[in-house]
């Protein structure tokens, strides 16, 4: 099962791209789906897109609609799982047909997003009850609705750290660089795994915005000046990255990376660090069954970083649920993304975070909740002006191969030095800001 059947996971917030879409689907006029009082007059039949095309196959899909029919037994769901979501549902969208449910793609920008989704009510009415509310609204009202949430860090074999005589989780990126030598020089495992090859992976480290410094601001700052000036979050991330690799502390080779691959050597201590997001943990415990090794050594560590004297960890959406402006059956397929949301253990199963705020956290993040980790939800007003900022500038922040580069330039594949490669990405951005009026 690769990682975009499994999950979309670190496409979590990078899902909420806006790239544009000009197809001749949608509506200026806007129209809400009001939540259904009463089940037994709700009816009709809905077809929900999705990119889980794994638990289409399976059968969970059919089973969390059976579950559903208990409370709305008059409604049809139908599947319909796409391999390349985001392609299919791009051209879909060109039409009125692109299902009553469907994840809201990457490419329609945010401010379409009243042009083809129906609205679910006011970011002041659902913020009371559920977090990412301000990731799909538009003048005050809410889009969408992600089922599930995560969380960025390092998922790490827990017995190849303690047989390098780790016990605490570093606090300064220093720390964590002396930890993985101490992995190189006391164990057979590679200490930390890129992914370079598979290229999707690279992209988790944008995620480390918000986390270093505990700033619910983070994407604000990013819209507002340059991501890698001195101490800047993203540029935390890319020198640690960039130091782990130049001082040969990742795998021999990048270009001969796997994912798939990944997974059971981790389980099994051959590789024993790779920075992903909680989504990825339930991936790897599976591969450690397969494997034959044990779960419990698959775990999760924040970013080395304590501003204030604590751990932080940034909570990010999964796709988003909406509601397509043009069904004829807006209030069956609204009472399937309630439901969805906090009735079908979606996100318990997937061992995630749930939406619903006061929810307990799942038990992969226990161990962050044992050590204090402070979790915060970014402030998202100024999201769609980075995606503006990062397209003009074609730096892609959440595309993997500027960090490509980064890594070609860390093992010698590339000439040139960190300050200039940061340098650079840093001007190109300041002249996209400044075009874009931010």
């Amino acid at each position: 099962m690769n990682r975009s059947t499994k999950l979309a996971g670190t496409l979590l917030a990078a899902a909420l791209l806006a790239a544009g879409c000009t197809g001749s689907g949608g509506t200026s006029k806007g129209a809400d789906a009001k939540a259904p009082t009463d089940p037994g007059k709700v009816s009709g039949g809905i077809t929900v897109l999705t990119h889980r095309t794994d638990l289409v196959q399976d059968g969970t899909m059919k089973k969390y609609a059976a579950e559903f029919n208990r409370t709305y037994p008059d409604v049809d769901v139908e599947f319909d799982a796409l391999t390349d979501y985001e392609g299919e549902v791009k051209i879909r969208m060109n039409t009125e047909n692109y299902g009553d449910v469907l994840m809201i793609p990457a490419v329609v920008r945010k401010s379409d997003y009243p042009r083809f989704f129906a609205s679910l009510g006011t970011r002041a009415e659902r913020a009371r009850k559920y977090h990412f509310t301000d990731f799909t609204e538009v003048g005050g009202k809410v889009y969408g609705q992600s089922p599930m949430g995560a969380v960025p860090g390092f998922v790490y074999n827990k017995r190849i750290w303690k047989e390098a005589g780790i016990t605490e989780w570093p606090t300064t990126p220093a720390e964590f660089l002396d930890a993985l030598r101490a992995i190189r020089s006391g164990t057979d495992a590679i200490p930390y795994y890129t992914n370079f090859k598979d290229m999707w992976p690279l992209t988790s480290w944008t995620y480390v915005n918000g986390s270093v410094g505990c700033d619910t601001g983070a994407t604000t700052a990013l819209a507002e000046g340059d991501p890698w000036a001195e101490g800047a979050d993203l540029r935390v991330g890319d020198t640690l990255l960039y130091d782990i690799v130049r001082d040969g502390l990742a795998e021999k080779d990048p270009t001969t990376t796997n994912w798939e691959a990944s997974k059971p050597k981790l389980a099994k201590g051959d590789i024993a660090t790779m920075w992903l997001g909680s989504w990825a943990v339930t991936q790897f415990r599976a591969a450690a069954e397969q494997a034959g090794a044990d779960p419990a050594d698959v775990g999760f560590m924040p970013f080395p970083a304590q501003p204030g004297g604590t751990f932080c960890a940034t909570m990010s959406p999964d796709y988003n649920q909406a509601v397509n402006v043009h069904s004829d059956h807006k209030d069956a397929a609204r009472a399937w993304i309630d439901w969805f949301t906090e009735k079908s253990g979606y996100a318990a199963d997937n061992l995630t975070l749930s939406p619903v705020k006061g929810a307990p956290l799942p038990e992969v993040l226990e161990p962050y909740e044992d050590a204090g980790v402070k979790f915060i939800e970014l402030d998202d007003a100024q999201g769609a002006a980075v995606k503006e900022i990062d397209n003009q500038s074609e730096v892609g922040i959440y595309k993997p191969d500027y960090r490509q580069d980064l890594v070609d330039l860390a093992r010698g594949a590339r000439k040139g030095g960190l300050d200039d490669f940061l340098g650079d990405l840093g001007g190109r951005w300041t002249e996209a800001r400044k075009s874009a009026g931010s």
